[in-house]
C-alpha cells in the first residue's frame, strides 16, 4: 500500500508518482538492438535493389515481368497484416539515394523560390559579356542624362568622390558647388555653394582617395584643402617672390595651373604653378612644401608646367610644359627626369592634360595645338597614336580613359554660335573615332568617367554639368535622384508679392503703449535724472568755470580770445612811445629793479664845445 505520507506530499507538491521507484535503462542493450535493426534494414535494402535490377533486365519479356509481378503480389498477400508497418519501415532508404535511381528531380525542374524578374542565367550573361567585349561602344552609358545648373560661366573643374555619392563643380564664376546624389530630388539643386578662393577662377577640384577632403586649385598661388562639407582644412603657404631659386622658397610664388592627390598616400598632393615648379605637399604641414621638381628646357632654362599628375601606382610624377615637352620624374628623385619627350606638342602651346591609363603603361596628353596623343612608357620617344583637328580653347580641357582601358574620351571647344560641343570616343587599338555625343551649344571642357558608377560627367562652357548614365549598366549616382519627386515648397516660400510685411507691423514686435501719460509723467518727476533741467548755454566769455559756447575746452576759449583778436597796431613805434611818459613818471617795472645793482654812470668831462675838434664825423654830432 502506498504510504499516506507520500500521498500527502504528492498532493502538496502538485505531481503524482511521488515516492515510486525510478525506471532504469540498460544502455548497452539499447545500442545492441539499434545495431541489429540497422544491419537488418541494410540487408533488406540491398535485396530490394537486386530485385529492381532483375526486373529491369526482364523488361524485354513482358510475360516474365507479369509472372514476376504476380508472384510478388501473391507473396505480399501471404504476409500477415501485423507485419505491414515493419515492411513499410524496412523499405525506406537510409542515407543519400542510390546512383542511377529515379528519386532525384529532373534537370528542368526548379528547386527553391521562383527567380526574380529580369534574371538571366550565367551562361547568357557570359554570352552577352563576350558580345560587349567585342564592341566597347555598347559599354558607353549614354542612354539617359541629367543636367545640373552650376551657373552661367564655364565649368572648369569637376570632382567625384571615390564612392560616387557626391559631385563637386567649380567654374569661372569663382563658385564651388556641392551636389549630393542621395540627398537631391528631381529639382537637382546643390546643397551648398560658396567661394573658397574669393575672386580667383577655379582650376581643379579633386577628392582624396578616402573621400574625406577636397583639393581646390584656383588662380592664386595658394592651394586649399576643404572637407566634405566645404569648410577649410588647410591652406598652402605663399613663397617669397623675391628669391631667384625657387627651391629656397616655401611655396608657390605665381598662379597655380593644376593639382591632384596621390593615389596611394591620402595625405599627399601635388601642385604646379607659373613659377616653373611642381611641388608636393602634406596636409599635416602647411608651412612648407614636401619636395620640389623644376622642369627645364633643352638649354637648361626654366619652363612653366601647365598640368601635372601622379601615375596610378604613385611612383612617377608627369608634367606637361609650356614648351611642348612632357617630363616625368621618379617621385623620390627630384633632380633628373626619368622620361623625357622634347617635342610632344607644339612649342608655346599649353598642354592642358596629361593622364595615365588604369594599366599604367599608356599616357594620354591633350595639347593646346588641337591634338590628342597616346604614349607608351616602354617607348617614350614618339607617340603611339595621334588625333588632330580637336579644337582646344581652354587651359584645362582634359581627357580620360574608360574603366576597361579600351576607349579614350575628350571634349572639343567651339566658338559661340558655331555649332555644338561634342564628346569624342577613340578606340585605343586603332585610335579611330568610334563614337561621339553632342552635349550642348558650348565648348566641352571637363569630362570624367567614374569606374564605380559607370557614369560620365561633363562640364561645359555655358555653366552646365551633365551626367550621362544607363539604367542597366550604371550604378547609383544619378539614378538615385531622378526617381525622387520634388519636395513641397515651404509655407514661407509660397507667400505672394502682394503682401509687404514689416517687422514692426507685427503684434509681437510692437512696443507696449502707455494707456495713461499722467502716471508716467509723475514717475519721471520723481526721477532726479529725468526731471533735471539742462543748463542753458553760456553767453559771453563764460562763468563759474564754464567756457563759452564757441568751445567746450579751455584751449578753444583761448584761441577765440587771443588768436582771433583783431587789434590794429599798425605802427609799432607809436605803440611803444605811447607808454613812454608813464614809464618816465613812474619808473616801477625797470628802474627800481636794478636800483641796488646799477653802477654809477661816469661820463667824460668836456670844457667847452668850442675846444672840440671840428673833424668829427657827422653821425657823432647827432644826438640820439
Amino acid at each position: 500500500m502506498d504510504n499516506p505520507e507520500d500521498s500527502n506530499v504528492a498532493s502538496t507538491m502538485g505531481f503524482s508518482g511521488f515516492g515510486k521507484k525510478a525506471r532504469t535503462f540498460d544502455l548497452e542493450a539499447m545500442f545492441e538492438q539499434t545495431r541489429r535493426t540497422a544491419v537488418e534494414r541494410s540487408r533488406k535494402t540491398f535485396e530490394s535493389r537486386e530485385k529492381e535490377e532483375e526486373e529491369s533486365k526482364q523488361k524485354t519479356s513482358p510475360t516474365c515481368h507479369t509472372a514476376a509481378s504476380g508472384s510478388g503480389l501473391r507473396r505480399e498477400r501471404q504476409k500477415p497484416e501485423s507485419s505491414d508497418s515493419d515492411d513499410s519501415s524496412d523499405n525506406e532508404l537510409i542515407g543519400p539515394p542510390a546512383p542511377g535511381s529515379g528519386s532525384h528531380a529532373p534537370d528542368d525542374e526548379m528547386i527553391g523560390p521562383p527567380l526574380p524578374p529580369g534574371y538571366k542565367d550565367s551562361d547568357e550573361d557570359d554570352e552577352e559579356d563576350d558580345g560587349d567585349d567585342d564592341n566597347p561602344i555598347k559599354r558607353i552609358p549614354d542612354s539617359h542624362e541629367i543636367t545640373l545648373q552650376h551657373g552661367t560661366k564655364t565649368v572648369s573643374a569637376l570632382g567625384l568622390d571615390p564612392s560616387g555619392a557626391r559631385l563637386v563643380t567649380g567654374g569661372y564664376d569663382y563658385d564651388v558647388r556641392f551636389w549630393d546624389f542621395a540627398g537631391m530630388d528631381a529639382s537637382l539643386q546643390a546643397f551648398r555653394s560658396h567661394q573658397p578662393c574669393e575672386c580667383h577662377q577655379i582650376k581643379s577640384l579633386q577628392y582624396s582617395i578616402t573621400g574625406d577632403v577636397i583639393l581646390v586649385v584656383a588662380g592664386n598661388s595658394q592651394a586649399k584643402v576643404l572637407d566634405r562639407d566645404g569648410f577649410p582644412v588647410m591652406e598652402c603657404v605663399k613663397g617669397d617672390q623675391y628669391i631667384v631659386d625657387m627651391a629656397n622658397t616655401k611655396g608657390h610664388t605665381a598662379m597655380l595651373n593644376g593639382g591632384c592627390w596621390h593615389p596611394k598616400i591620402k595625405e599627399e598632393f601635388l601642385t604646379c604653378s607659373n613659377d616653373g615648379t611642381v611641388r608636393t605637399w602634406d596636409v599635416s604641414n602647411e608651412k612648407k612644401h614636401k619636395s620640389i621638381f623644376k622642369p627645364r628646357s633643352a638649354q637648361g632654362k626654366r619652363v612653366i608646367p601647365t598640368c601635372a599628375t601622379y601615375s596610378r601606382d604613385g611612383k612617377l610624377i608627369a608634367a606637361g610644359c609650356q614648351d611642348g615637352t612632357i617630363q616625368i620624374w621618379d617621385r623620390n628623385m627630384s633632380v633628373h627626369t626619368k622620361f623625357h619627350c622634347r617635342q610632344a606638342h607644339a612649342p608655346g602651346t599649353d598642354t592642358s592634360c596629361v593622364t595615365f591609363s588604369y594599366g599604367g603603361n599608356v599616357i594620354a596628353t591633350r595639347g593646346g595645338d588641337d591634338t590628342l596623343k597616346t604614349w607608351d612608357m616602354r617607348n617614350f620617344k614618339k607617340p603611339v597614336h595621334a588625333a588632330t583637328g580637336l579644337p582646344n580653347f581652354f587651359p584645362m580641357t582634359d581627357c580620360c580613359f574608360s574603366p576597361d582601358d579600351k576607349l579614350l574620351i575628350t571634349g572639343i571647344s567651339v566658338k559661340k554660335g558655331e555649332g555644338n560641343g561634342k564628346l569624342f570616343f577613340f578606340d585605343l587599338v586603332d585610335f579611330k573615332k568610334t563614337y561621339e555625343i553632342s552635349v550642348t551649344d558650348a565648348s566641352v571642357v571637363r569630362c570624367l568617367w567614374h569606374p564605380k558608377l559607370n557614369q560620365i560627367m561633363v562640364g561645359t562652357g555655358n555653366g552646365l554639368a551633365k551626367v550621362y548614365y544607363d539604367p542597366v549598366k550604371s550604378q547609383r549616382g544619378a539614378k538615385l535622384c531622378v526617381v525622387k519627386t520634388n519636395r513641397k515648397a515651404r509655407q514661407a516660400e509660397t507667400l505672394t508679392q502682394d503682401y509687404i510685411i514689416t517687422p514692426h507691423a507685427l503684434p509681437m514686435f510692437r512696443e507696449p503703449r502707455q494707456r495713461s501719460t499722467r502716471k508716467q509723467l509723475e514717475k519721471d518727476r520723481l526721477d532726479p535724472m529725468k526731471s533735471h533741467k539742462p543748463e542753458p548755454p553760456v553767453a559771453g566769455p563764460g562763468r563759474g568755470g564754464r567756457v563759452g559756447t564757441h568751445g567746450g575746452t579751455l584751449s578753444s576759449f583761448i584761441v577765440k580770445n587771443i588768436a582771433l583778436d583783431k587789434t590794429d597796431d599798425s605802427n609799432p613805434r607809436e605803440a611803444i612811445l605811447r607808454h613812454a611818459k608813464d614809464a618816465a613818471d613812474n619808473p616801477y617795472w625797470v628802474a627800481p629793479a636794478y636800483s641796488t645793482t646799477q653802477p654809477e654812470a661816469v661820463f667824460a668831462e668836456v670844457d667847452s664845445e668850442e675846444d672840440e675838434p671840428d673833424n668829427e664825423p657827422e653821425w657823432k654830432k647827432r644826438k640820439i
